[in-house]
């Protein structure tokens, strides 16, 4: 069981800055709880995510002494890539793929096939650097564009992005359109086709719909969960009213009522919430 946390995502579409100091402090309670990864930042251009400015001098007050968990930041084009490729401290790259031309658009400003070319160039750095490149794959569930979707134009993805030598793929519920059956179908045929690829879920959804969600998915063979404390974030550059993310408190109880085994410290995990709610205060949770 993998539970990646993204504070990374629940900040990027938050107008007021948070300062450097603080967003260090916060991810480093979360450094502490054993998640297998954390989702700190980004190389983006500073123009479309003003909020992550700062990653690479928040990663230089992160206290990587005495933890597990691996970090990842988002890259969007080569530049990021090659900006990434500098600090040996980082250990994935994430990539936000989509088989939905609207929504490459308006988040990378690339086409499909610009896409593809850009993930095959992050690979070759990434196979230089030590690093691992993640895809998440938005509207994996669902286009509410108009664009064509379908499984099969999904799986035909997923197998370049295997002749690429990608092994993780996260699917993304970016906007909450998937319904269970469809996760279920999806996940349970990915599961039983793609051995050698590991398949997470990057769910956005409301609070309410989460536990079957969730219940869809791990019941279809995923134990790979991304969320968020506090269920924060969304996509700000999707041009629709932003989901917030899978709370990491939901997937937890989830894990409880079910006795399934969870990885993470629960002790260091309630410090982080109540760091967490101390850092989004403004917000009037």
């Amino acid at each position: 069981m993998k539970i990646i946390v993204t504070p990374r995502d629940a900040m990027q579409g938050l107008k007021q800055f948070i300062p450097t100091q603080v967003k260090a402090d916060y991810i480093n309670c979360l450094l502490k709880v054993g998640f297998d990864t954390v989702d700190f930042g980004s190389f983006v251009s500073p123009k479309a995510i003003p909020q992550l400015r700062d990653t690479a001098e928040v990663l230089a007050l992160l206290d990587l002494s005495a933890t597990k968990s691996k970090l990842l930041a988002i890259v969007g084009n080569m530049q990021g890539a090659k900006t990434g490729a500098e600090f040996n401290e980082i250990n994935a790259f994430g990539y936000p793929f989509s088989t939905s031309p609207t929504f490459l658009k308006r988040n990378i400003n690339a086409s499909i096939e610009v896409a593809y070319n850009t993930i095959e160039e992050i690979q070759n750095i990434c196979q230089k650097t030590n690093k691992e490149l993640v895809i998440y794959f938005s509207m994996a569930f669902g286009n509410p564009y108009g664009d064509e979707h379908n499984d099969e134009l999904t799986i035909e993805a997923i197998e370049r992005l295997k002749k690429l030598q990608i092994k993780t793929i996260s699917l993304a519920d970016t906007l909450g359109v998937g319904d269970d059956a469809i996760i279920t179908k999806l996940f349970s045929y990915l599961d039983k086709k793609y051995a050698d690829i590991e398949f997470g879920l990057h769910l956005h959804v409301k609070k309410s719909e989460a536990f079957a969600k969730i219940d869809s998915t791990y019941t279809s063979g995923c134990r790979h969960f991304d969320t968020a404390l506090l269920g924060l974030g969304g996509c700000p550059m999707s041009g629709e009213e932003m989901v917030g993310n899978l709370s990491t408190e939901q997937l937890v109880q989830y894990l409880e009522i079910n006795k399934i085994k969870n990885p993470l410290d629960l002790g260091k995990l309630n410090e982080a919430i109540i760091k967490a709610n101390e850092v989004f205060s403004f917000l009037n949770l």
